[in-house]
């Protein structure tokens, strides 16, 4: 049995599928992984290396539409997994499910399986313009490579029921896991910081659509009416992402006051444990890992009662749900917290219990396998 997992991101593969990679090797297949400039990328390369993974290069653009550049992604694909000659096909992410299914399929790979882990701004709402454009583009292209692939895993019953409705894919070929799963292990639950200020924390790339605008506008609100008792940490870049904040936004919520801003950070843990409350008011995800990560450390949480996040929290249980884009109701929830600290260690608490119930990154990995078809 041999596997070859496809990724947009070298570094992704070791920080988010490194617990699946080396439970595919346990499994006893020959396992490989593909990802751009992966051998160039030393930590990931390595990381690949310790756990008996094979890897491969891939010229593979993560945003943009270019014909001439992705039509040489598909064929790079298609002759490396020729060469490879994989009995298991897992891509994620929008252009790896896309371009690499269809040439696993060109190239006579039995089994080819799509993990859808979220959207992407152009699945956010009806769009118009050139958004509107990629949008019905995306939806053509995801619905020829879907029908390609042999089994279709979502992160939450939303983006299936929302794929099915657009008919971009066969219901028969779904199957909805909890997200990545969260090891545990490397995630330990931590002690609260101590009485004092409530510090939020907040972990995304800077995005309009992850609720970066909310989350300033929350702070701003919580500091007019209690200027000392409470720090909101971001942690986080900005990229080539079209709904990417600008800079200039980022230096003026800075030089106001209104965030410590601590940049892009390899380990999450310090940050996470030196909060009190994890907030993320993402517009729609997949399962959103940073969550996980905050729940498995004992914080609560406040997220958006939207696809992927709403499935992380129970409202008044282990945290807050609130609209999405609501600035005003993710400040009200903010200040429950702050009118109420002892809901932290309940909260937190209940957190890291439904963390190790539901989504230990071991029970997600076996039905993984399962449905990829690896193990039975």
């Amino acid at each position: 049995m041999k596997v070859l997992v496809l990724a947009s991101l070298a570094e992704s593969l070791a920080n988010f599928r490194g617990k699946l990679l080396l439970a595919l090797t346990q499994s006893g297949a020959e396992v490989h992984a593909a990802a751009p400039a992966l051998s160039a990328d030393a930590t990931a390369s390595a990381a690949m290396a310790r756990i008996g993974v094979r890897c491969h290069d891939i010229p593979l653009a993560r945003t943009g539409l270019n014909p001439w550049r992705d039509g040489a992604t598909v064929l790079a694909l298609y002759r490396r997994l020729r060469q490879v000659r994989p009995t298991h096909f897992l891509a994620y992410t929008i252009k790896p499910v896309i371009y690499g299914i269809v040439a696993a399929w060109l190239a006579g790979v039995p089994q080819r399986t799509a993990l859808i882990t979220g959207l992407g701004y152009a699945f956010n709402a009806e769009a118009r313009g050139l958004r509107g454009l990629l949008q019905r583009l995306l939806r053509l292209m995801y619905r020829f490579a879907l029908a390609r692939a042999t089994r279709v895993i979502f992160q939450n019953p939303d983006d299936r029921a929302l794929f099915i409705q657009l008919d971009l894919v066969a219901p028969e070929k779904t199957v909805v896991v909890n997200g990545s799963g969260i090891p545990l292990e490397d995630f330990p639950q931590q002690p609260l910081p101590p009485q004092g200020p409530c510090h939020f924390l907040l972990i995304a790339r800077l995005l309009g659509d992850k609720g970066i605008h909310e989350y300033i506008a929350a702070a701003r609100l919580v500091k007019q009416r209690h200027p000392d008792r409470a720090v909101f940490h971001l942690v986080g870049w900005i990229d080539s992402n079209p709904a990417a904040i600008k800079q200039s936004d980022l230096d003026s919520w800075i030089a106001e006051g209104l965030i410590q801003f601590h940049g892009k950070l390899s380990n999450v843990r310090p940050p996470l444990t030196a909060c009190h409350v994890y907030v993320l008011p993402s517009y729609r995800e997949g399962t959103p890992r940073t969550v996980l990560e905050a729940m498995a450390t004992g914080r609560a949480v406040i997220t958006t009662n939207a696809p992927g996040c709403r499935e992380t929290v129970t409202d008044g249980d282990n945290g807050y749900l609130v609209p999405v884009a609501d600035a005003d109701a993710l400040a009200a929830a903010m200040l429950r917290f702050l009118d109420q600290p002892a809901l932290i260690a309940a909260m937190g608490q209940r957190g890291r219990d439904i963390a190790a119930d539901k989504y230990d990154v071991h029970k997600v990995n076996a039905h993984m396998l399962h449905h990829m078809g690896v193990t039975r």
